[in-house]
């Protein structure tokens, strides 16, 4: 009874040491890959010799990032952004993951809405973007509205996937023990429930900074939609260049976020495997 517990250890050791040689491993071959793209990058610049405003090389992109981050421009402009997103990304995840339960508890109010969700999904976010610049202004409360809608329905379906997919055994010991239905969600619905959710928020992070460059795209001051704008208006590749890979960063910055914040909040998972 003494020796399954250290074999288990044992086991359980030699898989986080495999687990986070893997993680090196791949961490050095992200490396890699982006260093071969850019090299091959700059070769193609230098033999195939085009013009600066069709591609220019990757020196002239981070002569262009340095000079935009010397004079500010761009972290003025990438901080518009990064609110926009976070707080689209809060709302809108707020939203769905509220609805998400009551849908997820209730069959009935989920077919009754389900046609109007799906419809939403359907229209294309370039169309209705510029109706909601029209009706809640040029400011930053439409660019956040568009990152919310377009965070909604992706964190909605996981959080509906994520609450239906609880154990039935569990909801019945719980029911057996008198679980309130606050104790039925604190101590078991949501922790079962967590990785699906995450999922979705990950699916969500990427998607509202692409949100955020449409609205900034139909009618914005600021913002790294509106700085790819002038940059494509002035035929300034560089700059164009500059806030892709900006909002790039954004994007896996905030999926790594997500990723980190599952992992702390599911370690009982890992624990238990």
């Amino acid at each position: 009874m003494i020796k399954q517990p250290v074999s288990e250890s044992k086991s359980s050791g030699k898989r986080h040491k495999t687990l986070e040689k893997l993680a090196r491993y791949n961490g050095w071959l992200v490396i890699v890959s982006i260093l071969l793209v850019l090299a091959v990058w700059a070769l193609g610049v230098l033999w195939g010799k085009p013009p600066a405003f069709l591609l220019p090389s990757p020196q002239a992109v981070w002569d262009k990032f340095t000079s935009t981050l010397a004079d500010g421009s761009l972290l003025r402009h990438a901080s518009v952004t990064f609110y926009e997103v976070l707080a689209g990304l809060f709302f809108g995840s707020l939203l769905a993951t509220c609805l998400g339960y009551f849908l997820a508890k209730s069959s009935a109010l989920e077919k009754l809405l389900s046609p109007y969700l799906v419809a939403s999904q359907a229209i294309p976010l370039v169309a209705i973007a510029p109706l909601l610049i029209i009706w809640f202004g040029p400011g930053i409360s439409s660019k956040i509205l568009i990152c919310a809608l377009i965070v909604f329905f992706p964190v909605l379906v996981n959080t509906i996937i994520g609450f239906r997919g609880v154990p039935d055994n569990l909801r019945d010991l719980m029911v057996s023990m008198r679980a309130t239905r606050w104790q039925k969600l604190h101590l078991l619905e949501i922790p079962a429930a967590l990785p699906i959710l995450f999922g979705g928020l990950r699916i969500g992070a990427t998607l509202s900074v692409i949100g955020a460059v449409v609205g900034e795209f139909v009618g914005s001051d600021k913002g790294l939609g509106f700085l790819i704008n002038v940059g494509r208006g002035q035929f300034d590749t560089a700059l164009v260049f500059v806030a892709i890979f900006t909002l790039i960063f954004m994007a896996l910055s905030l999926y790594g976020l997500a990723m980190l914040a599952e992992k702390r909040s599911t370690r009982w998972k890992s624990a238990h495997h």
